[in-house]
């Protein structure tokens, strides 16, 4: 058994993602963390979590006397989008370790507000915790990419058909629905599929875009159909839409000089000549390999992938995709990562 001691985590949020994501994936970490507190401004759902939780622990409504407790080290705030950027403040102004759910803010003006006060608390770790930059199925085809084996990438399409019905678990988290922020499920989803393609293929310079409302109980767009332009010369295509469903899978085809490449969580495809060959990869655990990772940036200041200014470059992406609609011009996403 290890003597170092956990990381006294609390989770801020009890919702689904909290309880079906976060939580099994600190568990399977063993006592690399504490669960020590629990926020949650709906008693229901912070119910519904501590029936799981392998202790008990105190719950509580009001962030800042959580906040205040001298116990904690860090906190996991997994809490609707348009809250996130208090949350986030009052933590790192208390002192804590924080890891905040994607996107890493609702907006880039809350977003460059919220990096500027970070950049003003040096101390604390922030990382934002966007998994798909942990799968391993995208991290092998960024080496895959990175190493020739396809050649120079030359063309890439993306389109993925998301029921977003009553029978989909997320559609009754209010809040997603609701409109408070710009893009709505384009933003909560997009972020994830930008990641992806970012890592594997590098920047996006530039983008060009329509959008859409095919269902009214969807605000703002469901729908989204995006031509991209990749700093290292790859175009590519990618479509979106949460209104409807489709029974076809929904990989990431990125075509090369040398060869193609087909991927998606928990799998890839390579075809270098002749019939595609499958490449084996570890089970789904972006989660928990993030945490994991977030444990390391704590105890040792080990690096990162998911630091806030990858998080804000995602949502500048799904942004700059939302401008071109409006506007129908072809618009460069504002750039948070350089080199």
């Amino acid at each position: 058994m290890s003597n170092v001691k956990p990381i006294r985590l609390a989770l801020l949020g009890a919702g689904i993602f909290a309880r079906e994501a976060h939580l099994p994936a600190l568990r399977a970490l063993g006592d690399t963390y504490e669960i020590a507190a629990v926020y949650s401004y709906k008693r229901s759902s912070a119910d519904k979590l501590l029936d799981i939780l392998p202790q008990p622990v105190e719950v509580y409504e009001d962030l800042d006397a959580l906040l205040a407790r001298d116990d904690i080290d860090a906190v996991d705030a997994v809490l609707p989008i348009h809250v996130l950027p208090s949350a986030v403040e009052r933590a790192l102004a208390a002192g804590k370790h924080v890891i905040s759910e994607k996107p890493a803010a609702p907006s880039l003006e809350a977003g460059r507000d919220l990096l500027a006060f970070y950049e003003r608390h040096v101390g604390p770790v922030w990382m934002v915790a966007e998994n798909w930059r942990y799968e391993p199925a995208f991290i092998r085809a960024a080496e895959i990419v990175a190493a020739g084996e396809i050649g120079e990438p030359v063309a890439c399409h993306w389109a993925m058909y998301i029921d977003m019905t009553p029978n989909n678990q997320y559609y009754w988290t209010a809040w997603r629905r609701s409109g408070v922020f710009s893009g709505g499920f384009l933003l909560d989803g997009g972020v994830h599929h930008v990641a992806a393609m970012r890592l594997i293929l590098g920047e996006i310079k530039d983008v060009c875009a329509v959008d859409a409302l095919q269902r009214s109980d969807l605000p703002p767009a469901d729908t989204l159909s995006a031509a991209l332009r990749f700093e290292r010369g790859t175009v590519g295509v990618y479509h979106v839409t949460y209104a409807v469903g489709a029974p076809w899978a929904q990989p990431f085809r990125i075509a090369g000089t040398k060869g193609a490449l087909t991927v998606w969580p928990g799998g890839i495809e390579i075809a270098t000549g002749g019939d595609p060959q499958h490449v084996d990869l570890p089970a789904v655990r972006g989660v928990e390999a993030e945490l994991a990772a977030f444990a390391a940036a704590v105890r040792d200041g080990q690096p990162h992938d998911n630091t806030p200014h990858q998080g804000m470059q995602d949502v500048a992406v799904i942004e700059a995709m939302l401008s071109a609609s409006e506007t129908g011009q072809r618009i460069a996403p504002e750039r948070f990562v350089t080199g």
